[in-house]
């Protein structure tokens, strides 16, 4: 019911910035939450960030001071701004989303995943 584009991933020095964008397409819903985990070699995947379309915000404490989740709802998408970056942010970015209606079980979908790797 809802696919996920994700984009922006790339290779970046420490201590530089990138943007993450997660395009959101299909069925609306009442309530909704977007976010970005994260995974790493070895590691399992983690929340990093999430927003809902009430406008509240989580964020891991590991990045709470660095990063900016936010959501465009005219063209139904949501970024991440990602500054000061460190070499442990290295891992798989995915894009999340959940949606909440009315008489059914909350519905979730994942994007394909995008790379961001740091350099030091």
């Amino acid at each position: 019911q809802v696919q996920l584009v994700e984009s922006g991933g790339g290779l970046v020095q420490a201590g530089g910035s990138l943007r993450l964008s997660c395009a959101a397409s299909g069925s609306t819903f009442r309530l909704d939450a977007m976010g970005w985990y994260r995974q790493a070699p070895g590691k399992q995947r983690e929340l990093v960030a999430t927003i809902t379309s009430l406008g509240t915000s989580n964020y891991a404490d590991s990045v709470k001071d660095r990063f900016t989740i936010s959501r465009d709802n005219a063209k139904n998408t949501v970024y991440l701004q990602m500054n000061n970056l460190k070499p442990e942010d290295t891992a798989i970015y995915y894009c999340n989303f959940r949606g909440y209606g009315v008489g059914t079980l909350p519905f979730e979908s994942w994007g394909q995943g995008t790379q961001v790797t740091v350099s030091s």
